[in-house]
């Protein structure tokens, strides 16, 4: 996915702008960027891989050479970023949260217009330079900014940083979140509202669907209102934020107890205790817990000095290695119990079946899974939070592809809580994975803990239903 982090202050905000942006490390692993702009210097860029080494390890060394009150910092799963620009806008800086699925087209009819493309990273265009290519064509940055919303299908948020301050643009239909905060004689714009406390900010408010903002270090400017429709990603509270982290104005770590104590309630399992898998399976887990009445322990843990999130590597074999090294069985805990452990989502079911069979090895005698959002039918056009290449990599088409001969039949009902297929291939998921059983929260619980409206939360990966533009 990626996140981003811009600070504008009466001050120096190197500081501001480097722990900002190592506050959404989390959401990236492949490159991270930092630009900052003072009078004097003009614009200083420097761009990092991610793939072997932390962001401040990367960065740390080098913020001497920074300066300047206003800056933009990412993390990015995509391109190197952030962008200079220098054009009739003027020179600016952009980074973005993208997934542009016609990148390719977009890019064709550029060139065909005679313009070009210098950013390339290992022969690919470079959505981010797309972007600003688009912003450019604009006679200033609103019209430039709606132009990319017009041409681009996928979403697009995105921080600019000109000479005047510095620009927040939502996607058009909010499916990545920007939020505002603010403290005395400054103001930041980041994906991430952990990002703040400890930097000394308090979250003002959040960038509407569609809205355009200029940050200055006195004020706000609005430089277009925000749209009506939202479609914020519900993925966002399932799996990628971080505990501490609101999205309008709702805390993941209360979303996931509420989603886990809704579904402990209803499920009439018997075990001896309950376990999250860390690290976004505890919050369920606690709730689950909760509603249950079946105690909390931790019967796996992460070790955390060394080892970093496994989900977004790109090869595959790297992840389950990585997967199965950063997870801890405790058999003191484990041995002859049952247990019920709780994860954010099954999506291939290889780390899952691999942790069942681990689980055994050290003595539980029934594992059952709990899973804190509905199955994944449907892959992600708008924010790609796996790596899968293709639908088939999914285990819900899988199985469905055995059951129908083709893994896009009756696809609706398979995504139907508690239809006959629905039933069915849950029963043959928990089957294949070893469990003793397998449920998954269902969509309109998972709604109901997240607390807005089903239409302006994007669910097209559990029933296929979203706005596309």
């Amino acid at each position: 996915m990626g996140g981003f982090f811009g600070s504008i202050s009466v001050k120096d905000c190197v500081n501001d702008l480097f722990y900002g942006t190592d506050y959404n490390s989390h959401l990236g692993t492949r490159r991270a960027g930092l630009v900052t702009f003072d009078p004097v210097n003009g614009f200083n860029r420097s761009i990092h891989s991610l793939e072997r080494n932390y962001f401040r390890s990367k960065f740390e060394d080098e913020l001497e050479h920074f300066s300047g009150n206003q800056g933009l910092g990412v993390i990015s799963d995509t391109d190197p970023q952030p962008i200079i620009v220098n054009s009739h806008l003027g020179r600016y800086a952009v980074v973005t949260v993208a997934k542009i699925n016609n990148i390719r087209e977009i890019a064709a009819n550029l060139l065909a217009e005679r313009m070009h493309f210098s950013e390339l990273s290992a022969n690919n265009i470079n959505q981010t330079e797309l972007v600003a290519l688009l912003i450019n064509m604009g006679h200033n940055f609103v019209e430039g900014i709606n132009n990319v919303y017009r041409k681009i299908q996928g979403s697009c948020s995105m921080l600019v940083l000109t000479e005047d301050g510095i620009i927040a643009a939502r996607d058009f239909l909010g499916r990545t979140p920007i939020v505002i905060g603010h403290k005395d004689g400054a103001y930041a714009a980041t994906s991430e509202t952990a990002a703040f406390p400890n930097l000394g900010y308090e979250v003002l408010r959040d960038v509407g669907p569609g809205e355009i903002v200029k940050l200055r270090a006195d004020g706000i400017e609005v430089m277009q209102k925000p749209f009506s429709r939202c479609q914020i990603c519900s993925f966002l509270w399932v799996y990628y934020g971080f505990p501490a982290s609101d999205y309008e104005g709702i805390n993941v770590e209360a979303m996931r107890e509420r989603n886990g104590e809704l579904m402990g309630e209803e499920d009439p399992t018997e075990a001896d205790c309950v376990c999250g898998v860390p690290d976004s399976g505890v919050g369920m887990a606690i709730g689950y817990s909760l509603g249950s009445k079946i105690p909390y322990k931790r019967a796996v843990l992460k070790y955390t000095p060394t080892w970093p999130r496994s989900f977004t590597p790109g090869n595959q074999s790297r992840r389950n290695l990585v997967a199965k090294m950063k997870l801890i069985p405790n058999r003191a805990i484990l041995n002859g119990k049952r247990v019920v452990f709780c994860d954010d989502s099954i999506v291939r079911g290889t780390q899952l079946r691999d942790n069942v069979r681990m689980f055994f090895d050290y003595g539980a005698r029934e594992v059952h899974a709990r899973i804190s959002c509905p199955p994944l039918v449907y892959g992600c056009p708008f924010i790609q939070f796996t790596s899968s290449k293709s639908d088939l990599e999914l285990i819900t088409r899988q199985v469905i592809k055995d059951f129908e001969g083709d893994a896009s039949k009756n696809l609706e009902k398979y995504s139907t809580t508690d239809s006959p297929e629905y039933k069915k291939m849950v029963e043959e998921i928990g089957r294949r994975l070893g469990l003793t059983t397998v449920r998954f929260a269902k969509l309109e619980k998972l709604i109901e803990s997240i607390g807005l409206p089903k239409e302006r939360v994007c669910t097209h990966c559990f029933d296929g239903t979203s706005y596309m533009k």
